[in-house]
């Protein structure tokens, strides 16, 4: 499967600059943390109140971030690639931001921050040196939503979305949905000496060999053959399996023999809005005609269920890299998003590793051996225990 590339550039950065640097002069904005001039991140630095704040983050070098988590469940999560820190790793807040934190991983260094009520990233960018400031600054600007304080952590938070509810509460094991790409009449993408549709089945088979071995996890996998199975059906899997979690594995296919490396993908924004077109088209997926209430409230609460499972989906996805990070090569911008039929269940966090590039001679030779293979489903199979038990530590405040 060829990976899809997305992106953008902010134009008229320039003006815009001159206009920052006064605004965060007139917001007071101070240094809250400091790095070594080779580490990456500089300086961390808040300012403005409870209606609107802006986070800047210094930096020594360019950046390309991802947001993990936007601030649904009282926490907005950044994940900043290729990026360390030689100061503090956390500090206290202002105006909407109770406090922040930064934690380091393998590839990413993650920047935590904790609301004090109700906020939504209203825009990030990233400014380079300009008029007479020489470090690069990443600007995340908050805005509040009316909603009121926020618990402190350590208190058990609403739960956004009463399936999600229901699934943190349910005692027993964990069911782990796995989607061999491919099968059947379709072979995915050729290498010199194996198809696609082998390459997934054989992994799935070591993964879920892998997470049964803990006594945690019940493992379903969509084809134990070489099956054809028609996506949507996937789909209807997961759910039917009332999962937990949704891991589709494949291969991937370059334009050229020497492309190589894992990736991961989540659903994209637009493949979110293709969540709510197809639901009104057939309610194959989940329910949005609830008894006694209108369709309108119907899709309030989708829209808060797709909302938590996308955060998810997304912390899920950086833990995946960190994990496999030392078992495969990476691409460079490994953590991407796609409008992917089999990712589109709005209430099951589902992901789609990208094992490598099959049509590559080392990535090949890593995924057709089974000692390789399994090597690097046992940093999936980490991952996925690492998740579980993150999200135990959330459901337990």
């Amino acid at each position: 499967m060829r990976a899809l590339a997305t992106g953008g550039f902010l134009a008229g950065w320039r003006g815009y600059a001159a206009l920052t640097c006064l605004s965060l002069a007139v917001l007071g904005l101070g240094s809250v943390a400091r790095g070594s001039s080779n580490s990456g991140l500089l300086k961390v630095r808040l300012g403005g109140d409870q209606t609107e704040t802006r986070i800047v983050l210094d930096l020594d070098r360019s950046v390309t971030a991802k947001l993990v988590s936007d601030g649904a469940d009282g926490k907005i999560v950044v994940s900043l690639p290729r990026l360390d820190t030689a100061g503090d790793l956390s500090g206290g807040g202002q105006g909407l931001v109770r406090r922040w934190s930064l934690e380091r991983g393998p590839t990413t260094l993650k920047l935590n921050i904790d609301l004090s009520r109700g906020a939504e990233v209203r825009r990030r960018f990233l400014l380079p040196p300009g008029d007479g400031v020489t470090t690069y600054r990443y600007v995340i600007d908050l805005k509040a939503t009316g909603r009121g304080p926020i618990a402190a952590p350590g208190r058990r938070p609403a739960s956004p979305a009463p399936v999600v509810a229901a699934r943190a509460g349910r005692s027993g094991p964990r069911i782990v949905v796995i989607d061999p790409g491919h099968g059947g009449k379709d072979p995915g993408a050729p290498g010199s000496a194996a198809h696609e549709k082998d390459v997934t089945l054989a992994a799935a088979r070591a993964l879920k060999a892998r997470l049964e071995r803990t006594g945690r996890y019940r493992v379903v996998l969509t084809r134990s053959s070489d099956a054809y199975i028609p996506l949507e059906s996937r789909v209807r899997i997961a759910r039917g399996a009332d999962a937990d979690l949704f891991i589709s594995l494949h291969a991937d296919s370059g334009p050229t023999t020497a492309m190589r490396g894992a990736s991961v993908y989540t659903l994209s924004e637009r493949g979110e809005s293709r969540v709510t077109k197809v639901l009104r088209k057939d309610d194959w997926l989940m329910p949005v005609n609830y008894p006694g209430a209108d369709r309108t409230v119907g899709e309030i609460i989708l829209d808060l269920t797709q909302r938590s499972t996308r955060n998810r989906s997304a912390e899920f996805a950086e833990m995946l890299l960190e994990h496999i990070a030392d078992e495969t090569t990476l691409l460079r911008r490994s953590h991407r998003d796609g409008n992917l039929m089999v990712l589109l269940a709005p209430d099951v966090p589902a992901v789609l590793l990208e094992m490598g590039f099959i049509n590559n001679i080392d990535d090949e030779r890593q995924l057709t051996d089974s000692a390789s293979r399994k090597r690097l489903m046992n940093a999936v199979g980490d991952a996925v225990d690492a998740w579980f038990a993150n999200q135990a530590r959330i459901a337990s405040r």
